[in-house]
C-alpha cells in the first residue's frame, strides 16, 4: 500500500485529508484540477516564503557571529513570476537574474536595481545596457571580452559595479551538466595557471584598468543539487586566496565574495536536503579561518539559493490516461501509466536522468502496489517524467497523480514540445488559490504563426 507521508520531498503544506484526497494549503487536488485543470504546477506560498526566510536568517546569523555580513539573492532562474520575486523580495531577499527576460519579470515586480544582480556568459548589448539603465546591483562579468563591453557601455561618472565569475576546479553536482565549477565548461575564468597571471586575475586587473567599471568583487559557483558542503568550502578559500593576492599585486582589496548557490534538496523520500543552518556555520567557520590563515579582513558575502526555495514548495498535478502494463526480459512487470503531460512540463528526468517521486493524491490507495514508470504524452521514447515508483495496483484513468518538488526547474525549463501548451502555475494559501502564471493556449501557439 502506498502512504502518502507529510514530509520531504513535499512541501510543508501538504497533507491528506480523510477522504483520501491529498490538500495542498487547505485546498484538495480535487478541487484544484476542477478550477485550474491538469497539468499544473502547485506552488505552496508559504512554504516558498518559509524558505526564504530560513536561508536568510541561518546566513545572516552565521557570519554576524564570525563579524561578517552576508546578502542571499534568490536565483531566478530556477522560477521566476512577478508573484515569486515579490514574495522573496519581502522575505529580505534579492535576485539574481540571468538573462534580460528574468531581468524584465524582476523589474515588473517592482524589486530596486540596486537588489538585482545579473549573470550569463553570453549578454547582449541590449541586455548590458538595459541593466546598466535600472542601475542593477550587479553585473557579473563572464569573460575578458564581456569586461570591455561593458565597460564601452558604461561611463566614468557613472561606473558599472562588477564582480568576475571565476572557476575554482572544485566539481560538485549531481550531473556533469550542472556542475559548474570544472575548467571544461563554459562559465568563468580559471583561477589555475601554468604559466604567468591566470584568466581570473588577468579579468580583475582588466576590470581594475578601466574606471568605467567598479571591481565589486568576486564571484564562484560550483554546482547544483549539492549535498556534501564541503565543495563550498574548499571553493571559498580557493577564492578568498586570489583575493589575497590581488591585493598583493595592486593593494586592492575587494569588498564581497559571492559563494554561489547550488543547495541541494530531497527528491525522493528518505533524502535529506541541506540543512541551511548546518551549512551556514560549516561556511561561515570555513571563510573565517582561511581569512585568518591569509591575514586578510573578511569580505562582505553572499550567496544564490534558488532550488532550495522554490522547488520542494511545488509539484505538478496530472491526470492519468492510458495504463499499460509491459514485461520485462527478466520476468517482471512494469506498468506505464501515461498522463495528460510529460517532457514538456518536466524536461529534467529525460535531459539528465533526474529523479522524482509520485503519488495517486485524489483517493484512497489500494491495498498492493505495482512496479510503475510515469510517462508522458509526448512522441518520444525518452519521454520519462518518473523512471520507477510504486503505485496502487488499481491505477487507472481518471486518477489525479502529483510529482513531488517541482517549483525549480519545471515551469522555467518548460517548452512547447509537439504544439503542447504550458501548465499553468497556480498558488495556494490559507485555503485559497490563485493564478500566477495561466495556461497557454493553442490560441497562443497559433498567434505566434505568421503563415
Amino acid at each position: 500500500m502506498t502512504t502518502f507521508i507529510p514530509g520531504e520531498p513535499w512541501s510543508t503544506g501538504v497533507a491528506r485529508a480523510a477522504d483520501g484526497a491529498v490538500t495542498v494549503a487547505g485546498v484538495s487536488v480535487r478541487t484544484l484540477a476542477a478550477q485550474h485543470g491538469t497539468p499544473a504546477y502547485v506552488l505552496d506560498e508559504a512554504d516558498v516564503r518559509a524558505r526564504a526566510r530560513g536561508y536568510r536568517r541561518a546566513f545572516e546569523t552565521a557570519f554576524a557571529e564570525i563579524g561578517a555580513g552576508i546578502d542571499v539573492y534568490y536565483a531566478g532562474k530556477a522560477f521566476l513570476s512577478v508573484a515569486v520575486a515579490r514574495w522573496v523580495h519581502e522575505e529580505g531577499l534579492r535576485v539574481d537574474t540571468s538573462t534580460g527576460g528574468e531581468l524584465a519579470v524582476a523589474l515588473r515586480a517592482g524589486i530596486p536595481g540596486a537588489d538585482i544582480g545579473l549573470h550569463g556568459n553570453n549578454k547582449s548589448d541590449a541586455e548590458i545596457a538595459r541593466a546598466l539603465d535600472a542601475g542593477v546591483g550587479r553585473i557579473i562579468v563572464d569573460s575578458l571580452v564581456e569586461i570591455e563591453r561593458v565597460a564601452d557601455a558604461a561611463s566614468v561618472a557613472h561606473p558599472a559595479p562588477v564582480m568576475v565569475r571565476v572557476t575554482t576546479g572544485v566539481h560538485a553536482g549531481g550531473h556533469e551538466y550542472i556542475s559548474t565549477a570544472h575548467e571544461d565548461q563554459k562559465f568563468g575564468l580559471s583561477i589555475a595557471s601554468a604559466d604567468g597571471d591566470s584568466p581570473a586575475m588577468q579579468a580583475l586587473l582588466a576590470v581594475l584598468a578601466r574606471p568605467e567599471l567598479r571591481l565589486l568583487g568576486i564571484h564562484s559557483h560550483i554546482g547544483s543539487q549539492i549535498l556534501d558542503p564541503s565543495g563550498f568550502e574548499v571553493a571559498a578559500r580557493a577564492v578568498l586566496t586570489l583575493r589575497a593576492q590581488l591585493e598583493q599585486r595592486t593593494g586592492v582589496l575587494v569588498e564581497e565574495v559571492d559563494l554561489g548557490g547550488g543547495y541541494g534538496i530531497a527528491y525522493l523520500p528518505g533524502e535529506v536536503a541541506l540543512d541551511p543552518d548546518r551549512i551556514a556555520k560549516d561556511v561561515a567557520a570555513s571563510v573565517h579561518a582561511s581569512a585568518t590563515d591569509l591575514g586578510t579582513p573578511l569580505p562582505r558575502f553572499s550567496i544564490e539559493p534558488g532550488r532550495a526555495i522554490v522547488g520542494p514548495a511545488g509539484l505538478t498535478l496530472y491526470t492519468v490516461g492510458t495504463v499499460k502494463p509491459v514485461r520485462l526480459d527478466d520476468g517482471r512487470v512494469r506498468t506505464y501509466v501515461s498522463v495528460d503531460g510529460g517532457m514538456s512540463d518536466n524536461i529534467r528526468p529525460a535531459l539528465y536522468g533526474a529523479r522524482y517521486h509520485a503519488e495517486v493524491v485524489g483517493r484512497h490507495a489500494s491495498t498492493g502496489t505495482v512496479l510503475a514508470r510515469v510517462v508522458g504524452k509526448h512522441c518520444e521514447s525518452g519521454d520519462i517524467v518518473v523512471h520507477e515508483v510504486q503505485l496502487p495496483a488499481d491505477v487507472r484513468a481518471g486518477d489525479l497523480l502529483a510529482v513531488a518538488a517541482t517549483g525549480a526547474y519545471g515551469r522555467s525549463m518548460a517548452s512547447n514540445y509537439n504544439h503542447v501548451p504550458r501548465p499553468p502555475v497556480v498558488a495556494v494559501v490559507d485555503g485559497a488559490t490563485r493564478v500566477l502564471v495561466r495556461r497557454e493556449t493553442e490560441d497562443d501557439l497559433l498567434a505566434l504563426d505568421l503563415g
